[in-house]
């Protein structure tokens, strides 16, 4: 959602996004499962809730279409990788009208400008899963495929700290008027 809610309503793409992401095993939950086995998981990836299957497509689906103000068709694949923690997301629409990607980053550097957890990275640097290990934060960055005429948005986070157990903090600290970021890491811890 918040790899594709500025553009969205800034009306910069069209209301139908296609959405890859790699997530670790800690996304499926703590329940034991054969497939989610170090033995099965290391060494491969696979895809899992396609075709509108995954239990998060409706809040997509949701949260993309009050940002656009109209519905929006979400395709979500889902890719489990080998690693315990973390989701990397490559968000893609059709983009509206003619836009480069100094004024798609205008949108997201307004959008997310005070934002303490949403960080649009410096142009040619990607979001990574390590980066952002241990921290509350999302790691953004966004281009222009001006030959597929597409948008491509990039997010990383940690599912752990930046799941719900940050947004119970974060929306703890909203609610007594505490400073925003008040408990909650914002470095990630890996080099």
């Amino acid at each position: 959602s918040l790899a594709l809610a500025p553009a969205l309503a800034a009306g910069l793409v069209r209301p139908e996004v296609a959405v890859t992401a790699v997530t670790g095993t800690s996304g499926a939950g703590k329940s034991l499962k054969p497939h989610l086995l170090g033995s099965e998981v290391m060494g491969s990836a696979s895809v899992y809730g396609v075709g509108g299957a995954h239990r998060h497509t409706p809040e997509f689906i949701q949260n993309l279409t009050t940002a656009a103000g109209t519905r929006v068709a979400v395709s979500f694949t889902p890719v489990l990788a080998p690693m315990p923690r973390g989701i990397l997301t490559t968000a893609t629409a059709p983009l509206a009208g003619e836009t480069d990607t100094a004024a798609a980053r205008a949108v997201y550097d307004k959008a997310y400008a005070d934002e303490p957890f949403v960080h649009l990275l410096p142009e040619d640097t990607w979001p990574s899963t390590a980066a952002t290990l241990g921290a509350n934060t999302v790691q953004l960055q966004t281009t222009v495929d001006a030959d597929a005429g597409r948008l491509v948005v990039v997010a990383a986070l940690d599912n752990l700290t930046k799941g719900t157990a940050g947004a119970a903090v974060q929306s703890m600290n909203l609610a007594l008027g505490l400073p925003e970021p008040t408990a909650l890491p914002t470095t990630g811890v890996a080099p």
